[in-house]
């Protein structure tokens, strides 16, 4: 026969990509200065890869709730206000969204004008003497969230840092079944500049010579029942690494890049939606989502 049912499936399954594709980014690809897809076929997003009438008349009908999880501990919490009021003018607008805010002071959180179908739950948890046991502490916290809450009141979620605001449009176009965000920092690097875990007795690691991104620890994003996945993978790496007495070098951002190594993400967020600082380049026309500035030694409890 001219098609045998493999070759036939092989064709199909293509053929999703590739309409997956052009459904996920929302046009055909206008950029050629910088890569827009995987070697897995997952689409990168920049701007101009994506048409946001076109995603918003595909996602607002099927009535979504996003949930959006925050820390604001210790001294973090003066960063909160920013990232909400930021958030509200540019994060999933024209969607339900459900903040979700870890903090120790719930006292401490400010009352921020949200628009329509928008709101924010408190959620208590211990401080900490250290800033690093408050980021290995986060996987397993947005996993007990997933359980018992998220699992029937959101769709999405996006895990975001506080220490951040928002510059520019974040909508649709972020949303698939999982999502990382490409790090600032390594974006144009080659691989072997990446920093990942390297010590063999780590559950982290990852040898040198392998490896795709070096995603931000700062965006974890995607379906419900998938960034759960994350979570208690890499909440289930650390409690390990812990027991051997070992942290790896950048705690819960090494295990999720060890994660998406071997359970790649469908799609990348460039670092548009990560950045660091006001100032853009040539590939980065514009700045979505960013860290500010602070001086870590007076924000930091250690």
């Amino acid at each position: 026969p001219l098609y045998t049912p493999s070759l036939l499936n092989s064709c199909v399954s293509s053929l999703n990509n590739l309409i997956s594709l052009c459904l996920c980014l929302g046009l055909p690809n206008s950029r050629k200065d910088v890569v827009t897809v995987t070697p897995w076929l997952a689409p990168i997003v920049w701007e101009g890869t994506f048409d946001t009438n076109i995603l918003d008349a595909t996602y607002k009908p099927q009535n979504i709730t996003v949930a959006n999880t925050v820390f604001a501990v210790g001294k973090y919490v003066q960063f909160l206000k920013d990232y909400l009021e930021s958030a509200e003018q540019y994060f999933m607008l024209g969607y339900r969204v459900h903040y979700y805010i870890f903090t120790d002071q719930p006292e401490a959180v400010p009352t921020v004008t949200l628009g329509a179908d928008r709101r924010i739950t408190t959620l208590k948890i211990p401080g900490s003497n250290r800033w690093q046991e408050i980021t290995l502490r986060r996987m397993e916290m947005i996993m007990n969230l997933i359980e018992t809450q998220l699992v029937n009141e959101a769709d999405y979620i996006f895990c975001l840092d506080v220490d951040t605001k928002f510059y520019g449009h974040w909508g649709a176009e972020s949303l698939s079944r999982l999502v990382a965000a490409v790090h600032f920092g390594f974006y144009s690097a080659s691989r072997e500049h990446f920093t990942y875990e390297r010590r063999p007795e780590s559950q982290a690691y990852i040898p040198y010579g392998e490896g795709d991104y070096y995603y931000g620890g700062a965006m974890i994003g995607g379906l419900v029942r998938e960034v759960y996945k994350v979570t208690k993978t890499c909440h289930l790496w650390l409690d390990m690494d812990k027991a051997n007495s070992i942290e790896a070098v950048w705690q819960e951002e090494s295990h999720l890049n060890k994660y998406f190594l071997y359970n790649k993400p469908t799609k990348l967020l460039s670092p548009e939606y990560l950045w660091n600082g006001p100032y853009q380049n040539n590939e980065v026309k514009m700045i979505r989502y960013s860290h500010v500035w602070k001086d870590v030694s007076k924000v930091r409890p250690n």
